[in-house]
């Protein structure tokens, strides 16, 4: 990408800042105000799912050109460098599962390597496949059992390691399936195949996402209500298969997660590009540059710093000091990227992977 569209970089560090909060409260602890719980609980699902529509858009942006012109040499080209950085983002990712078991990274090495065979195919077919793997999550719940590993009292996988339930957690039932979850950078490759730098069809795209992310909230909702009859018990279950939880990725889930990371990409691009010069749309900008750089440093230093303090109390933290660690961690982050990025122009640990894998 030589023309950066600085709005990506942009949606990317608000991911990546969304998915330090979802994550924080599920490592240190959620107990305590019911309007942090809710409002830290607007992410969950979403900032992750922006974080892998926006890797779709990065591949698209990086092979429409050889695509266009039907250059198959380059194509080629491209294909193995992104392989390289697939079994990266899979290595990285598994390292630290031990300390962190809901890593997206591992997964999102998967992604890409299934995404790198559509590079040529037509948008329509795209959107088809991230439609099936969307539908076909819901049918593989018919025939075995979701919760199959799993011990959700301490959210600990108990035969992650072994074949079986290594396989079952990467494709079926772990934090970010590959079934439905690739449809998400699906999803980003369509998208990357558009006119991005058409101001027309961005606003088209942010009112037609935001409509769609509306209806299929509220559709949720009205059928919860009405199927439960108000009993509470009833509504609790019916969350599980009509409502937007990522856990079990269901249709739901997906529509409304996937329009809301177009919603929010398609804001970026045009709040960006207008206030190019802007402090924070700088500061985020080259934040969102050092993404993967922050995801890792927020797991192995952000989590790691509080285990080393007090190891016994991990997960009993009150949602106000979860929350506020985050704000904390994510302004570290940004101040961090804005000097960096003076003297540097990647990051540590995307320096790292484009050596090994350039």
């Amino acid at each position: 990408m030589n023309n950066r569209i600085i709005g990506i970089d942009v949606a990317r560090a608000l991911a990546v800042i969304g998915m330090i909060i979802v994550n924080f409260k599920i490592a240190l602890g959620s107990g305590g105000s019911e309007s942090i719980k809710f409002f830290t609980g607007l992410f969950e699902g979403k900032a992750a799912a922006i974080f892998v529509v926006l890797a779709g858009i990065g591949i698209a942006l990086m092979s429409n050109s050889a695509v266009k012109n039907n250059n198959n040499q380059k194509i080629k080209k491209i294909k193995y460098k992104l392989s390289k950085k697939a079994i990266f983002l899979f290595i990285i990712g598994l390292s630290y599962i031990p300390i962190w078991i809901a890593d997206i990274l591992h997964f999102y090495g998967i992604y890409m390597l299934i995404t790198l065979f559509l590079l040529k195919s037509s948008k329509k077919l795209i959107i088809s496949i991230a439609l099936i793997l969307t539908l076909i999550f819901p049918l593989l719940m018919l025939v075995l059992n979701y919760e199959t590993g799993w011990d959700f009292s301490t959210f600990t996988y108990l035969d992650f390691w072994s074949i079986n339930g290594f396989i079952r957690n990467l494709f079926f039932n772990g934090f970010h399936p590959v079934i439905p979850w690739t449809a998400f950078m699906l999803i980003g490759l369509w998208f990357g195949k558009q006119d991005l730098n058409n101001n027309k069809f961005i606003k088209k795209t942010i009112w037609l996402s935001a409509v769609l992310f509306i209806l299929v909230q509220t559709i949720s909702k009205v059928l919860i209500y009405f199927l439960s009859e108000g009993n509470q018990a009833l509504a609790i279950e019916l969350k599980q298969i009509l409502g937007s939880s990522p856990m079990p990725p269901l249709p739901i889930y997906m529509i409304s997660s996937s329009s809301f990371a177009i919603f929010i990409i398609s804001l970026c691009i045009l709040i960006a590009k207008k206030f190019k010069k802007n402090i924070i749309i700088t500061a985020l900008n080259k934040t969102g540059q050092l993404a993967l750089t922050f995801y890792v440093a927020h797991v192995i230093i952000g989590m790691g710093i509080i285990e080393i303090i007090n190891p016994k109390k991990m997960g009993l933290y009150s949602i106000e000091f979860s929350f506020l660690y985050a704000l904390i961690f994510s302004f570290i982050c940004i101040l961090f990227a804005i000097l960096w990025t003076n003297y540097k122009k990647t990051g540590p640990l995307e320096w790292i992977m484009r050596k090994l894998t350039d």
